[in-house]
């Protein structure tokens, strides 16, 4: 199958790994559908020649809403990348269950009624790639992220699942689980604190989006069709 013809979803494709991936899809010759909460997000998007869509996963009238509109105009995806994600840290005793709840529901609920959609399309080509942006969070845990690490192991647990379910179809699915990204999140770290999370990575700095969303760019090609059901890391050495 040739990428030309392939179109594909990114969700949270505004920023950081998302933008990354949006525009490497872009230039590699894939028809490119981004999604952003905010009409701003959106926007750039547009600007960088990309289809822009609003869709807020903690809302279920924006998932809906979304979702009927994939059915109805863009029923010819084949390739999904679940990447939108937010973080609301907080130690166990003093989070919210709106903190927690926010969380659950844009990395694990959302992937799943995102997936179920697009699953449909998959089905009746006989063929898809489903990638789902995951965390070193999930297999190491991290103070005050236990909402996060919480979701991010329900997400590889959902895609192990999946895979089994789907891979006759010819419909492949595995997470990627990135370290520390030199992303928007990253940035709000300190320079104490991010001299003490160097230390416990080997290769000494944080990744860049960009070696991210290569090696998911590898993942949707025909030549990564026997890989499924994986969690792979990305972290610099930081979880082995």
């Amino acid at each position: 199958m040739s990428k030309e013809k392939k179109k594909i979803l990114i969700t949270g494709a505004s920023r950081g790994i998302g933008k990354s991936l949006a525009l490497k899809s872009k230039e590699n010759g894939y028809v490119v559908v981004g999604t952003s909460t905010s009409k701003r997000g959106v926007q750039e998007l547009e600007n960088e020649g990309i289809l822009g869509l609003e869709l807020n996963l903690n809302d279920d009238r924006s998932i809906k809403e979304f979702n009927n509109f994939l059915i109805k105009d863009h029923s010819d995806i084949e390739i999904l990348i679940n990447n939108a994600g937010i973080t609301r840290d907080n130690i166990v005793l003093r989070m919210s269950d709106e903190e927690w709840t926010e969380v659950l529901n844009v990395h694990l609920n959302g992937t799943f009624k995102i997936s179920k959609t697009i699953l449909k399309f998959m089905l009746k080509k006989k063929w898809g790639r489903i990638i789902n942006l995951t965390s070193a969070s999930a297999s190491i845990g991290n103070r005050g992220q236990a909402n996060y690490a919480a979701a991010k192991a329900g997400v590889e647990a959902f895609s192990r699942s999946l895979a089994k379910e789907v891979g006759s179809r010819g419909i492949t699915v595995n997470s990627v689980a990135p370290g520390y990204i030199e992303t928007d999140m990253t940035e709000q770290i300190n320079d104490e604190m991010r001299e003490e999370i160097l230390k416990q990575i080997p290769l000494s700095r944080f990744g860049k989006p960009e070696e991210v969303s290569d090696l998911i760019e590898f993942l949707i090609t025909d030549e990564a069709s026997y890989i499924t059901g994986q969690t792979i890391h990305i972290n610099g050495g930081l979880y082995m």
